[in-house]
C-alpha cells in the first residue's frame, strides 16, 4: 500500500472513532498525578489546618461541631440503603443528595467511590467535611482509533485530551440528623498562547452541572439505589432558581438573591466551590463562610489564573475573607468581610462579588 492511501485509510479510522466516541461518551477518569502530574500551585493548597478545626470523637462537620451535634456511636448501624434513605434534591442546574444517615457512616463510602472512579484525593479532610480529587482526564475523550488500540498500552501517555476535571465533595449535617452531599467541578483546558501556536498554556473552563449531576447520580448507586431509580430521578429537572444580581449597600458591594436562606446558603455554597475558593471552615448558624482568595495579577489575567502551573512567577499570597450569608424572609444578601469580620468594600470584594454573581446565575 502507498503511503497516501495509507494516510487516508488512517483518517478515516481516526473519524470513524471519533464519532463512535461522541455518540456513546462515557467517563474513564485518570488521575493526573499518576502520570506527568499537574501540579496545583502552592497558592491554591489547603492551609495547615489550624487547632480551632481540631475536633475530638472525627465529627465530620465544622456545621455539626457549631449545632454542638455528636457523632453518633460507632456501633449504631446505618440507615436502610434503600431510595427512601438516599434521595436528590435540585434547584436549577444545581443539585445535591440528601442521605438520612450520619455523615460519619458515609465518609468512607464516598472516599472509596471517587477512588473507584480512577481519582486520587487531594484533599481528605474529615474534620470539616471536605475531599477533593487530584487533577484527572477523562481518558474516554480520547478516539479509539487503530494505532492507539495497538499501541496505546504502550504509548498511553502520548494521547491526551486537552482537558483535566477535579470535583470538590462536601458534606453538611442537616437538622433532621441526616446528611447532605454536595459535588462541584472545576475544569481547566489546553490552548494556545499565541498566534504563532508554538506553546500551550492551561485555562479554566466553565464548571459543567451535567458531570456534577452524573457522580452524583453514580454516588447514588454507590450508597444503594439501582441504576434505573438513580437515572430517573437525577433525570428530572426543577423550576429555574431566582437571579441573583449585583449590588451596593452603604458603598458594599453585595449579592441579592429573591430567596430563603436554605436554598441561598446551598447555591453560594457550590458557587464557592465551582469557582476555585478554598472554604476553611463554614458555620450555617451564623451564615459564614471562611475562604480564603488569591487575587490575580494583571500578567496572569491573559494566561488565565491556572496558566502560572507551568511559570516561574512568585506565588501571590492568598487572603482570607468571610463570606456572609443573611436572609429576612424570602430576600437574601451575600456579602464579604474581612479576616477580622469587617465590612470589606475595596475592589477585590468587588471582584468577588462579581465571581458569585456570575456563577449564580
Amino acid at each position: 500500500m502507498n503511503p497516501t492511501a495509507r494516510l487516508g485509510l488512517i483518517g478515516l479510522t481516526i473519524a470513524l472513532s471519533a464519532c463512535s466516541v461522541l455518540e456513546g461518551e462515557k467517563i474513564d477518569y485518570k488521575s493526573a498525578s499518576k502520570g506527568s502530574s499537574l501540579e496545583v500551585p502552592p497558592d491554591l493548597k489547603q492551609l495547615s489546618r489550624e487547632t480551632r478545626y481540631a475536633v475530638p470523637g472525627g465529627v465530620v462537620s465544622a456545621n455539626a461541631l457549631q449545632a454542638g451535634q455528636a457523632a453518633q456511636p460507632s456501633g449504631t448501624e446505618a440507615a436502610p440503603k434503600g431510595l427512601g434513605d438516599v434521595r436528590i434534591e435540585r434547584n436549577g442546574n444545581q443539585r445535591w443528595l440528601v442521605i438520612n444517615r450520619p455523615a460519619d457512616k458515609l465518609w468512607e463510602p464516598v472516599r472509596e467511590f471517587w477512588l473507584e472512579n480512577g481519582f486520587t484525593l487531594a484533599t481528605d479532610q474529615a474534620n470539616i467535611g471536605i475531599m477533593e480529587t487530584d487533577w484527572a482526564e477523562n481518558r474516554a475523550k480520547i478516539p479509539q482509533d487503530f494505532i492507539r488500540s495497538t499501541l496505546g498500552k504502550v504509548l498511553d501517555s502520548l494521547y491526551s485530551t486537552g482537558e483535566r476535571d477535579k470535583f470538590r465533595t462536601r458534606m453538611e449535617r442537616n437538622t433532621e440528623g441526616g446528611t447532605e452531599i454536595y459535588v462541584s467541578h472545576r475544569g481547566m483546558v489546553e490552548v494556545y498562547n499565541s498566534s504563532t501556536k508554538e506553546s500551550t498554556a492551561w485555562q479554566p473552563r466553565p464548571a459543567d452541572p451535567e458531570l456534577e449531576t452524573e457522580f452524583l447520580r453514580r454516588m447514588m448507586v454507590k450508597l444503594g439505589v439501582s441504576q434505573e431509580q438513580a437515572k430517573a430521578v437525577a433525570a428530572s429537572s426543577a423550576p429555574r432558581p431566582p437571579v441573583a444580581r449585583a449590588a451596593s449597600v452603604s458603598g458594599i458591594p453585595v449579592v441579592q438573591i429573591d430567596e430563603g436562606f436554605d436554598r441561598a446558603w446551598r447555591r453560594v455554597g457550590l458557587a464557592l466551590d465551582r469557582t476555585g475558593f478554598t472554604v476553611e471552615d463554614r458555620d450555617r448558624n451564623q451564615g459564614l463562610y471562611f475562604v480564603r482568595y488569591v487575587e490575580p495579577k494583571d500578567d496572569q489575567k491573559e494566561r488565565g489564573f491556572f496558566g502560572k502551573l507551568f511559570g516561574s512567577d512568585k506565588a501571590v499570597p492568598p487572603l482570607k475573607y468571610r463570606i456572609v450569608v443573611r436572609s429576612q424572609g424570602e430576600a437574601t444578601t451575600v456579602s464579604v468581610l474581612n479576616a477580622t469580620g469587617a465590612p470589606e468594600s475595596s475592589a477585590t470584594a468587588e471582584r468577588i462579588v462579581r465571581v458569585l454573581v456570575d456563577d449564580l446565575k
